[in-house]
């Protein structure tokens, strides 16, 4: 049949407001997606920016689904539209319309929701007002509760629940095994090679089950073997190459060492001590508690008058730094333990950095060095802040976070740093994940949008995806341009703002969400991604 050109309005107001979604879906969902490795300092905020960019793209890309459902979830009975496909037309746009707009109140506020389930409640409202109650899918109690609306308030009440049972579990595992045990650094490396194993095989499960439109065509034995077989090879590579390396970075402070010496595998073992550091030397181990003060640190502070007088310390709740006591071990690339954060604590949070935007110049407003100043401002505002110094800003509801974190235990930052390398994996797989599926989610309402308008009729349960709307609005551009320019307002609020961050906490959570990820993808429900912030 032939374009419906009367609704060309609607088919632009579509495009429109569903690029605002794609935003959205960077500024929101991806910024909320790597809050967690930012805020424990595995990885920097400008790193997370380009691996979220390039992961989200190759996800939605490389295998996100060249064929999306109309309505993903099934809660419309499309059925009741086949005499007028243009009043679904008109239902999608005001159902994205709906999303974009609440999505964009939302990022502005600081708060982390899942964009899917936005779209799904836009299409919800969208069928209650155009074919009433009762055409909308409730509940389907012939196909289970896999379909209709109950699957989506399930998903509300399980999934951050069952992620903070498994990121729990995972890091208790970890501290009493690792963290508060004597020489925590040499235990960390016994079991790094276990740990990326495990984690290996439950992306390769989630590739495989949740990996966007390829078809591996495996059977359950075969998925199984493959599933080992990835994870016994990395744990194999990791402890043949990788623990050499981290023994001479973490133990033996080898300031020289690159990346690209890590296929010198066994050989790194016979390298001669590393010479002293040079004055000014800034590489090696980060303090990944900078800024966040002990429980003695703080009393301290306080009673030298460096914080309210109203605010009392709690005396019963004494912490220390645990596990450093590896004593034939110079650990000259690392904090001393326990550290004193006092000072990196009183700094001026709104001290001025180098940055790329950089001062106003002078002239008028349209004058070329403004306008161009102001053009920097909105596309690299989010590339300058500072999201740790933020996060340790107080507002209503923070409480006292430095009194909440003085209740932590602070970890042997050279153990916390054999964990981060495990929190970008699961992160940076995570992200792909997301852009195989959520974003194909998400760009289904203007699909249908567009073959309606395209062809005059229904395409049915499915509809095709044009290429060129993953990667234009959804993949490349949208996503991008939201989490460079206003991903920071959503991490700054995540992040240490719930709990002190650290890098094997971190690990732990990225991974129990990962669990919860196959979990529900094997029971066929719709993960939220927000459901990280239960970790």
């Amino acid at each position: 049949m032939a374009p419906l050109h009367q609704y060309d309005y609607l088919l632009a107001a579509g495009f429109i407001f569903s690029f605002l979604d794609a935003w959205n879906i960077g500024a929101n969902d991806v910024a909320n997606s790597w809050a967690t490795s930012v805020s424990s300092r595995s990885v920097t905020y400008i790193q997370a920016m380009a691996l979220g960019s390039v992961l989200e793209f190759a996800g939605a890309v490389g295998v996100g689904a060249r064929v999306a459902d109309t309505i993903r979830t099934k809660v419309l009975d499309l059925d009741l539209f086949a005499d007028n496909p243009a009043m679904l037309m008109l239902g999608m746009v005001c159902a994205i319309v709906a999303s974009s707009l609440y999505l964009t109140v939302c990022t502005k506020i600081g708060l982390p929701v899942s964009t899917t389930h936005t779209i799904m409640g836009g299409i919800i409202g969208m069928g209650v007002a155009t074919v009433g109650a009762d055409g909308v899918i409730w509940a389907d109690f012939d196909a289970g509760i896999n379909a209709g609306v109950i699957q989506v308030f399930l998903a509300w009440i399980i999934a951050p629940g069952l992620s903070g049972v498994f990121a729990a579990i995972i890091f208790l595992a970890t501290k009493y095994a690792v963290m508060v045990r004597n020489n925590p650094v040499i235990k960390g490396l016994a079991t790094v090679p276990f740990y990326f194993g495990m984690t290996s095989s439950l992306i390769t499960m989630l590739l495989i089950w949740k990996g966007g439109s390829i078809e591996t065509g495996f059977n359950g034995a075969e998925e199984a073997g493959l599933i080992v077989g990835v994870g016994s090879a990395v744990a194999l590579f990791v402890a043949v190459f990788f623990v050499p390396w981290l023994y001479r970075v973490v133990i033996k402070d080898d300031w020289q060492l690159r990346f690209w010496h890590i296929p010198m595998g066994p050989l790194l073992l016979r390298r001669p001590e590393p010479p002293v550091q040079p004055e000014g030397f800034r590489g090696g181990i980060k303090d990944y508690y900078e800024g966040h003060l002990t429980r003695e640190e703080l009393n301290a502070l306080r009673a030298g008058g460096g914080h309210s007088a109203d605010e009392e310390a709690n005396p019963t709740g004494e912490t220390k730094v645990l596990g450093n006591d590896v004593s034939d071990v110079d650990s000259g690339r690392v904090a001393p333990a326990p550290v004193d954060r006092r000072e990196d604590h009183l700094t001026d949070e709104k001290s001025p950095t180098a940055g790329l935007v950089g001062p106003r110049p002078e002239g008028k407003w349209s004058s070329g060095p403004v306008l161009f100043w102001r053009l920097k401002w909105v596309f690299l505002r989010g590339v300058d802040q500072d999201i740790h110094k933020q996060q340790r800003r107080k507002n209503m509801l923070s409480g006292d976070l430095d009194e909440i974190h003085s209740h932590v235990s602070h970890f042997d930052n050279r153990a916390e740093y054999l964990y981060s390398f495990l929190q970008i994996m699961t992160a940076s797989v995570a992200s792909f994940a997301h852009g195989a599926n959520d974003v194909a989610n998400a760009i289904a309402p203007f699909a249908t949008i567009y073959e309606i308008w395209r062809t005059n009729a229904i395409a049915g349960s499915k509809s095709p995806v044009p290429t060129w709307i993953l990667p234009s609005v959804y993949g490349g551009v949208g996503i991008s341009i939201g989490i460079w320019t206003y991903g920071y307002h959503i991490m700054r609020n995540l992040g240490n703002r719930l709990t002190l961050h650290s890098p094997s906490r971190g690990f732990a959570m990225e991974l129990g969400a990962t669990c919860t990820i196959i979990l529900a993808t094997q029971l066929s429900k719709t993960f939220p991604f927000h459901s990280l912030v239960a970790c």
